[in-house]
């Protein structure tokens, strides 16, 4: 668990993927996440997508974790003065709402700015906060269908389907899903903006869109397909029109054990380092395409040969070799079960085990990075809704009996 972060206080207001995404990348940072639920319902995120007890959906336990979670009625005068004091600790806010919500309630930027000057308010939604679209709530693949990153189109049932994006560098459709995308840009922006605050003592208003995020995300193949008409050379692009790749010395192939691998020997002195390590010194001289790289597109006698070679040894055999020889061979890993028993990412930890008090045995995500080596530990779990309400109260000076007056009112 890195501490980047450690002793900021985020004040987090969503429910769902897209905000709450946002606070798991800052929580997973150090940051202190306190997340602002209704006490009516709370962050329904808990109940939705499958349960592995009630109340403890996998995206709840995942997205929730290392945060502290407080109930209060927004709506309320008592609620607000609560929100007031509490911001007065606070230096991020995240708004994971549609557009103008927090401005109904009355806990916009710019009633924040006033009483906070250094806060770093970061709206985080589908569309973002300016836009024509801004107002349009969003779900699921909304984001990536506004970026064309989901290629359709209607069967001979008469119903759409998605299908391959055949475009150039596949469009958009490498930009991920939206609500992630989002989330990790909105995380580096309020990142950077707690930074330029150190320097200039002044806060910021951060809107990101996921839509957004996804084409940033799936930049080359943006840039490739906006700028297709501009190309003079098209060496080195592969053809849209077909689906698969064609060449020989960039394609996955089988291993013995009935795993894959993705072979990407293109460079000459990396096709010639693998002739070598597999003692095929009567391939080293092939090159169809001339240049820097040669994919030998099309060379379906040189594919079926690479095919019968990958096919002596297992999966973990032809990674030992790619670590010997420093060529570039990885695992093609198929299902996400395969994850598991991947030796790599073990070492890295992305994939952490613990037990959550309530759901039991839990595989979280862990953080992608890495910081002084230090491994990854869960410092919370999901807490149930407004587990820590008293906790956050006192840690404000509130008496004993000003609590109960609150949960008395069902401010709190």
């Amino acid at each position: 668990m890195s501490d980047l972060l450690s002793g900021i206080r985020v004040l987090e207001s969503a429910v769902l993927l897209n905000g709450g995404s946002l606070g798991m990348y800052l929580a997973d940072l150090g940051a202190d996440v306190i997340k602002i639920e209704s006490p009516q319902r709370g962050d329904y995120i808990r109940n939705m997508l499958g349960q592995i007890t009630p109340g403890n959906s996998p995206a709840h336990l995942q997205v929730n974790k290392n945060k502290r979670s407080i109930t209060l009625d927004l709506k309320s005068d008592a609620g607000l003065d609560v929100f007031w004091d509490l911001l007065s600790l606070a230096d991020v806010f995240v708004d994971g709402f549609v557009g103008g919500s927090a401005e109904k309630l009355g806990i916009g930027y710019l009633e924040q700015r006033k009483r906070q000057p250094r806060i770093v308010y970061c709206h985080y939604s589908g569309y973002g906060r300016t836009g024509p679209y801004s107002s349009i709530p969003t779900h699921g693949q909304m984001m990536n269908a506004e970026a064309a990153a989901i290629s359709l189109r209607k069967d001979a049932d008469g119903f759409v389907k998605s299908t391959e994006n055949l475009e150039l560098m596949k469009g958009t459709s490498l930009g991920g899903d939206g609500t992630a995308a989002g989330a990790i840009h909105a995380a580096f922006y309020v990142a950077s903006a707690l930074f330029r605050r150190e320097i200039s003592g002044q806060g910021c208003f951060v809107d990101v869109s996921a839509a957004d995020a996804v084409i940033s995300q799936g930049w080359i193949g943006a840039v490739y397909g906006l700028n297709e008409s501009r190309i003079s050379d098209r060496t080195g692009l592969r053809d849209t029109k077909s689906a698969h790749q064609t060449g020989a010395k960039y394609q996955y192939y089988e291993t013995s054990d009935e795993n894959f691998v993705l072979f990407c020997c293109i460079e000459l002195k990396f096709w010639r380092t693998f002739c070598e390590a597999v003692d095929r010194g009567d391939l080293a001289a092939h090159q169809i395409e001339p240049g820097v790289v040669d994919f030998a597109r099309d060379d379906q006698e040189l594919r079926h040969e690479l095919q019968a070679i990958f096919s002596t040894r297992t999966q973990r055999e032809w990674i030992q070799l790619a670590i010997e020889y420093g060529i570039p061979i990885g695992p093609a890993n198929q299902g996400v079960a395969s994850l598991r028993g991947d030796q790599h990412l073990a070492a890295r930890q992305i994939l952490f085990e613990s037990k959550h008090p309530k759901a039991g045995a839990f595989t979280y995500v862990g953080e992608p990075a890495l910081v002084d080596d230090q491994e990854y530990a869960l410092r919370m779990h999901a807490p149930v809704l407004g587990q820590q309400t008293d906790e956050l109260l006192r840690e404000l000076g509130y008496s004993d009996d000003r609590i109960r007056e609150l949960r008395d009112d069902g401010v709190v």
